[in-house]
């Protein structure tokens, strides 16, 4: 039988799916999906996910960036969702859970009006008239006086970090955000805004318990060093990326032997090559050899005999960081250093923790370029979620250091949102009035879920919130230990204006264009081994 219509345009084995039943709902529905897996994992007393990837590899975290990112989401329009939660975890490094969520509340929300008989562009129109609406409002609730800050003051960055931190380990930030920011203050450069988060490490040792975990001014390797001289104190370093050994030459070469004086003297020759260059370091004033490949035994025995301590790094990038931290040049053969050319470190010092030797590069002078939080724990999977517990809290003063402004936290702003936007819905005329009221609705997601996930009754807070809030108590929110409303500035809870301004308008737009698409056209999918599987070998970095 021919095929006829569009069968007969496209290529066999396509799907071709239209109109409002088939494909936006369907869309919303996967969308649906993807946020009631993020939903339950937002705020403080968020459950945590067990996700195996395709390496067999498990993380369990309650984490939205991880937990999306290893979730191989294969809907058209789920996807969309998990590209606004990345571009969040790209652009502040915190939020991804709140943008993956409430798009997807909004989502839900755009159902229910698209089932009443509006259609999908009335929903934008309004949507976007709401998003705007809600920035102007929320530019009305930032802190007075919070956005000149010192970002040098530990008091002041705790405050801003504790939300951040507390949501991925609750009960731990006291003690985390602490060592977070006096290691992000410690390599922050003379222009804040400047400030890299790759500069702040985070080594992970097993055993020990979190109030173990200490920062060091420098790098901590996780490997031991080469020779047997394991400490030195305030030395200069040489580093060579190619290795410390013998060159081989690149052309082969044959060498007639015709005496066995000869046949000594020859073996003799290459010690002594070896000796010279080592001596050459040395007589550099280099205390300390790193070496980017193998260390020749030849080179290991002369190292040792002039007192030379050697460290292997094989990482390209941790060889860079080492350079960072000690400000020393790589140089690309073994060879007399300048002096310029050398790098400084007041100790280097082989340690043993937990079980685990590692080597200890400390900088304690100014200048310092790169600071390590040394995180310990009882079992692998509990120090990854502390680790990105550590990063949240790095990225969260990345971002304190381009824009301070804080909002009330704990909820309060997202009432306070819903009530305006709200009354900011009965003033407009048209059919989009209602996909406003839907927006303003979706902000009591957050509280509602902050509840849920408490354990609370979530209606009951939900509506005395709205109360204090109508009172004029814009400050309130919600304090999940005693499961009532307080003032927020007492509870000491803000959260940056940046990531709540992100993370809304990333989930505005990924729902309008989520809403914006009426067909789905797949082919079929090409044979062949799948993309993703990378070739072995890669840098985890």
């Amino acid at each position: 039988m021919q095929p006829y219509g569009i069968q007969s345009m496209l290529k066999e084995g396509h799907k071709h799916l239209s109109g409002l039943d088939e494909a936006v709902l369907k869309n919303i529905d996967a969308c649906k999906q993807l946020s009631a897996i993020t939903r339950t994992s937002l705020g403080p007393n968020g459950m945590n996910k067990m996700v195996i990837n395709h390496l067999d590899k498990l993380f369990v975290t309650n984490d939205a960036a991880t937990i999306v990112n290893e979730l191989e989401v294969q809907h058209p329009a789920a996807k969309i969702l998990v590209l606004a939660g990345k571009a969040q975890q790209e652009e502040i490094g915190d939020g991804a859970n709140l943008t993956v969520s409430f798009a997807g509340e909004l989502l839900q929300n755009a159902e229910e009006l698209i089932r009443m008989g509006l259609h999908p562009s009335e929903i934008i129109i309004g949507y976007n008239k709401a998003i705007n609406k809600t920035i102007e409002l929320l530019d009305e609730l930032v802190v007075e006086g919070s956005e000149n800050m010192n970002v040098k003051d530990k008091n002041e960055v705790i405050s801003r970090m504790k939300s951040a931190v507390a949501s991925k380990q609750f009960g731990l930030e006291d003690v985390l955000c602490p060592l977070v920011t006096e290691a992000c203050i410690q390599v922050c450069p003379k222009n804040p805004a400047n400030f890299n988060v790759d500069n702040v490490r985070v080594a992970k040792l097993l055993g020990g318990g979190l109030h173990n975990s200490t920062i060091v001014r420098g790098m901590v390797l996780k490997s031991d060093a080469v020779g047997s001289i394991k400490r030195i104190e305030k030395a200069k370093v040489a580093v060579f990326v190619q290795g410390v050994d013998t060159s081989a030459t690149e052309t082969k070469g044959t060498v007639l032997i015709h005496s066995a004086d000869q046949l000594e003297n020859y073996a003799k020759t290459e010690e002594s090559k070896v000796e010279e260059l080592i001596k050459a370091v040395a007589d550099s004033g280099a205390k300390v050899i790193v070496s980017g490949g193998a260390v020749g035994e030849m080179a290991l025995h002369f190292c040792e005999r002039y007192k030379l301590m050697v460290l292997k790094i094989s990482s390209k990038f941790e060889l860079r960081r080492f350079c960072r931290t000690t400000g020393a040049v790589a140089l690309l053969k073994l060879s007399q250093p300048n002096p310029d050319d050398l790098g400084h470190v007041d100790s280097v010092s082989v340690e043993e923790i937990g079980g685990v030797r590692v080597t200890v590069v400390r900088n304690e002078d100014g200048g310092n370029s790169v600071s390590t939080v040394l995180l310990r724990g009882s079992t692998d999977s509990i120090l990854d979620d502390l680790e990105r517990a550590v990063d949240d809290g790095v990225n969260t003063y990345k971002a304190m250091c381009r824009d301070s402004r804080i909002v009330p936290g704990a909820a309060a702003t997202e009432i306070e949102l819903a009530r305006k936007l709200k009354e900011f819905s009965f003033k407009e005329m048209g059919l989009d009035q209602y996909a406003i009221a839907k927006f303003a609705e979706s902000f009591e997601m957050i509280p509602k879920t902050l509840a849920e996930n408490a354990g609370l009754n979530a209606m009951e807070i939900i509506s005395s919130l709205y109360a204090e809030h109508a009172s004029g108590n814009a400050k309130v929110g919600l304090n999940l230990e005693k499961g009532a409303c307080e003032d927020v500035s007492a509870l000491c809870i803000w959260d940056l204006y940046v990531t709540k301004f992100f993370a809304l308008k990333y989930a505005a737009d990924a729902v309008c264009t989520v809403l914006r698409v009426d067909q789905i056209i797949m082919s079929k999918p090409a044979g062949g081994p799948s993309r993703r599987d990378q070739p072995a070998g890669m840098d985890e970095d």
